[in-house]
């Protein structure tokens, strides 16, 4: 009676499929997304969020966008903390513009709250403004994140610093194994990314995660160095400088290494969040003194989530046959859109980042999994993370990396399917994807993508083939980044109060 309650409830065996299949792909799903349990992380704790604190928020998000997504929606589509939006969240709002990682949260959960509203199917602007961007943006949009993804990756594992005169360089080429015993974790996270993909052209399931912990282990027996140092900032300096200085120490005492986790700290509930949980409120009722920055870092985050989850969903959506060819429309797209507000909302409440909908959730769909079904068991399966926190902060930076690498590489096959023959839209697409590892931006990458594909529009005066909404994001970006003042239109604007 209870499998046959499901198969009413989500209409497996009407749509093909059966209990076991739905269930194999919610597996494979997982098995292709757990990295996220120790990325998303590893990438907050970098803006000051305790470990443990994201790691808590990133599992319930993740719970909560699946159970929407597959009990109400019923698609086969996975959500977690999204990468690239994590990453601008960081290193875009943090890093660059300066706000706190409270404010940062805040700023989601208002968005998400607005997402909420506007992704209602009474309203459907979301999915409004979904069908008025060019297919070829939406595309080009995901991939750029994948590059985005793989310069802080590569810069992560160590294989990518900064430099003077070029920008970026390579990271020095010297031993990779010193006198002390101590391998370098920028030999075992190349390995790593290298066996990745071996597992991956071989259809292994879960390659990425196979190969965090691979390179997690064997950094852990050789006590690795690690390249990604925490000089206060949580950002790298020289790139390898674990090179001992003949007493003892090292040359930069910031120098850390790996080491492995006791084997009672692997299992226990990593525990409520003492510092992320509510944190957003506070920095709320802190909004009147911070009024300038906040309304910036919201329209930031409203900015990039939209063209972010309307990427990632267009492009898992065509995978799986969810967008109608000839109307170019995602099937069941305002409750998409709501499943990963609830879970913006939800994780921005507990210390995450926004929430979105995975491109690995093709791997599930590859199975098999054509219902809700598939979401509710990867969402289930990602509450593992609540009692392996030991194990995963123990993860090393360089091995965690080489997944964002890993990421940004299946991301990039979107762009094959971009027009680029077209001429009026193939400077566009290229802006959006190359800005976004150039300026370290996702938000510019996007914004120069759109402004260049109206403009050009407009030289061509072919006025009728842009629409309002592309026109109004024209306009609304030209005032974000300029101004008749120092800054852009928006701060002349507030500087007049």
């Amino acid at each position: 009676m209870e499998i046959e309650a499901l198969d009413k409830y989500f209409g497996y065996t009407e749509k093909g499929s059966s209990l076991e299949t739905e269930i194999r792909a919610g597996v494979a799903t997982f098995l292709t997304m757990a990295y996220i349990l120790v990325v998303n992380p590893a990438m907050l704790s970098l803006a000051g969020i305790p470990f443990d604190d994201a790691l808590f928020a990133t599992a319930i998000a993740a719970f909560v966008g699946c159970m929407v997504m597959g009990l109400w929606a019923n698609m086969p589509f996975a959500l977690a903390p999204g990468m690239g939006l994590n990453a601008f969240f960081v290193f875009g709002v943090v890093f660059t513009m300066g706000a706190t990682w409270q404010l940062a949260l805040a700023a989601v959960f208002v968005e998400g709250i607005i997402f909420l509203i506007i992704s209602l199917p009474q309203v459907g602007w979301r999915s409004a403004l979904l069908d008025s961007i060019p297919k070829d943006l939406k595309i080009a949009t995901g991939a750029g994140i994948g590059m985005f993804l793989a310069i802080i990756g590569l810069r992560e594992m160590g294989w990518v610093i900064d430099h003077p005169a070029t920008l970026v360089s390579i990271g020095p080429t010297g031993s990779f194994w010193y006198t002390d015993g101590h391998m370098h974790g920028a030999l075992i996270a190349m390995m790593a990314l290298l066996a990745i993909a071996i597992m991956m052209a071989r259809g292994i399931k879960g390659a990425i995660i196979y190969g965090v912990l691979g390179a997690s282990i064997l950094g852990w027996i050789t006590n690795a160095y690690d390249p990604w140092l925490d000089n206060g900032a949580g950002l790298g300096t020289d790139g390898w400088v674990c090179i001992p200085d003949g007493n003892g120490g090292y040359v930069d005492p910031s120098c850390i290494y790996a080491s492995a986790p006791a084997l009672g700290d692997i299992f226990g509930f990593v525990g409520m969040p003492t510092e992320s949980m509510g944190a957003f409120a506070g920095a709320l009722g802190d909004i009147g003194d911070n009024l300038e920055t906040f309304v910036l870092v919201m329209i930031a985050f409203l900015f990039v989530d939209i063209f972010d989850t309307a990427g990632t969903l267009y492009s898992v959506g065509r995978q799986a046959g969810y967008v109608d060819e000839e109307s170019d429309t995602l099937e069941g797209a305002d409750e998409a859109f709501m499943a990963d507000a609830a879970a913006t909302i939800v994780g921005a409440a507990v210390g995450t980042s926004t929430t979105t909908t995975y491109i690995e959730s093709a791997a599930g769909i590859e199975e098999g999994g054509k219902t809700g079904l598939t979401a509710v068991t990867v969402g289930i399966l990602m509450l593992s993370g609540l009692f392996l926190a030991g194990l995963f902060k123990a993860i090393p930076q360089y091995a965690a990396a080489c997944a964002l690498v890993a990421i940004g590489a299946m991301m990039m096959r979107q762009a094959a399917d971009i027009d680029w023959a077209n001429k009026e839209m193939a400077l566009p697409a290229f802006l959006t994807i190359v800005m976004m590892p150039f300026t370290y931006s996702i938000a510019i990458g996007i914004a120069w993508g759109v402004l260049s594909y109206v403009l050009i529009k407009i030289g061509m005066q072919k006025f009728d083939e842009v629409s309002k909404v592309m026109y109004g994001l024209a306009a609304f970006l030209l005032m974000y980044y300029i101004g008749p003042g120092d800054g852009n239109t928006f701060q002349w604007i507030f500087g007049l109060f």
